[in-house]
């Protein structure tokens, strides 16, 4: 790999003695690779990531180098797991959520973050997972759906646009700033052809826009982490001093995560004490480059509270045939805010005001009325749990029947009407009992 001068005459005078052995490492082509489990789902460690080293920074993200499995797995389509690389798993790890809060993840694409987030709300609060980009939009929609998030709404805005309707809003917000992609060089080298001092500091600047924006959206007495995927100072200590020169209310707090290095604050001669922020190297941590920045906002704010919004005459009757769907083939009842958009139902866990926002996804997509049907939707059964189901059929995830229902096809079973068919007891998707036969559910652009 040809690094650009530049970048190596800064790096050497930010490393000092520590740089020949960070261009060793940066220069190996060795990226770690990373699995992070869905804690809303697993309750224990799955046998096939038993003998995996644990990411020192994330509790439930493992590194991945020795584990043979792909995207192919049952485990992927059922949302056990998200690859993701092991040191963009650090700033989820520092924001501590908890049951309830109201999270926005406002760089979202393509959603490692996000179902991280949402996989630590369980079900309660919401989450609000936003991208610029409409196509990052969809791929984002699609992880949070297989992670069966059921309180996440997918936007797809401009940080101001957002900012203008959830002023004071969020209890916790991950801002994972688009930057320069420094630290992905070994993992990505595409980038470096793209890098340029003067790309470093036009990204710096767009940074800047997104962080107030941020600001506006976070409640006094919430947290904000800021994180990047570069060694740039300019995008990183530069972008902290900033926020805390602008705004006297924010302050850097110490993220207690294991194996960081501390932040470079006096390369950047900043006056302030940027201790608290953290970076991951190559040379000294097993991952990608990446700054974590957590912050808290002074204050305290009453819980937001949104009643149901009242529903209509035409959503009424789309929700009378759910619950007839839900009375024959669910033992649960869900219960919270349905909209219906065209012959879609979904479910949303608060009144949340969208009128003007772009949305790609309004919460839990519920299923499609077709013909004075209710016919239930994909997303809806990584959703729910093995019990939630009256009628399920559970395989192993080697066995053929497992790979006949991913590839498409028919399987054999003895119920009539909707159920699930499980592996290891994780929801994979939905079948059609008829005659003996099951008919499969699952979807066409998902088979493998």
């Amino acid at each position: 790999m040809l690094l650009p001068a530049d970048f190596e005459k800064r790096m050497r005078k930010m490393l000092g003695s520590e740089y020949e052995d960070f261009l060793k490492a940066f220069k190996s082509g060795n990226a770690a690779r990373g699995i992070r489990l869905n804690t809303a789902k697993c309750s224990s460690v799955p046998e096939i990531f038993s003998r995996s080293e644990q990411v020192p920074w994330c509790p439930y993200g493992f590194y991945a180098d020795n584990v043979d499995i792909s995207g192919n797995h049952p485990y992927h389509f059922a949302g056990v797991f998200y690859f993701q690389e092991p040191s963009a798993m650090a700033a989820v790890s520092a924001l501590d959520i908890n049951k309830g809060d109201f999270v926005l993840d406002l760089c979202a694409a393509p959603g490692g973050k996000a179902t991280q987030a949402g996989a630590l709300l369980k079900g309660s609060g919401l989450l609000v997972a936003n991208e610029i980009t409409p196509k990052r939009a969809a791929v984002l929609a699609e992880n949070t759906e297989r992670f069966g998030l059921s309180n996440c709404i997918v936007t797809n805005e401009s940080p101001e646009k957002l900012s203008e309707k959830f002023t004071e809003f969020f209890d916790k917000i991950i801002v994972d700033a688009p930057c320069s992609g420094e630290g992905m060089f070994r993992k990505e080298p595409q980038a470096v052809d793209c890098w340029s001092i003067q790309h470093t500091q036009s990204c710096a600047l767009r940074q800047q826009n997104i962080v107030d924006s941020a600001y506006k959206m976070l409640k006094r007495g919430g947290k904000m982490v800021y994180s990047t995927c570069t060694f740039a100072p300019e995008e990183n200590e530069g972008i902290c001093e900033y926020i805390l020169k602008k705004y006297p209310d924010m302050h850097l707090s110490e993220t207690h995560l294991k194996g960081l290095s501390p932040a470079e604050g006096a390369y950047i001669g900043s006056s302030l004490d940027l201790s608290s922020a953290k970076r991951i190297y190559p040379h000294k941590q097993r991952g990608e480059g990446h700054f974590v920045a957590l912050f808290s906002k002074d204050g305290e704010s009453e819980k937001l509270y949104f009643a149901p919004k009242k529903a209509d005459k035409k959503t009424l009757e789309a929700l009378k045939l759910y619950r007839e769907f839900e009375t024959d083939a669910l033992n649960v009842t869900l219960d919270g805010s349905f909209s219906l958009f065209g012959d879609n139902l979904y479910l949303i866990p608060i009144g949340l005001p969208l009128d003007g926002i772009k949305t790609v996804r309004g919460g839990l997509h519920l299923g499609t009325l077709k013909k004075n049907r209710f016919e239930p939707s994909h997303a809806l059964a990584p959703a729910l749990k093995a019990d939630d189901f009256k009628r399920k059929i559970n395989y192993a995830p080697e066995s053929a029947e497992i790979k006949k229902y991913l590839h498409g096809d028919v399987l054999s079973g003895n119920f009539e009407g909707y159920g699930a068919v499980l592996t290891d007891g994780y929801p994979l998707g939905f079948v059609k009992g008829s005659g003996g036969l099951l008919k499969n559910k699952f979807p066409k652009k998902l088979r493998i």
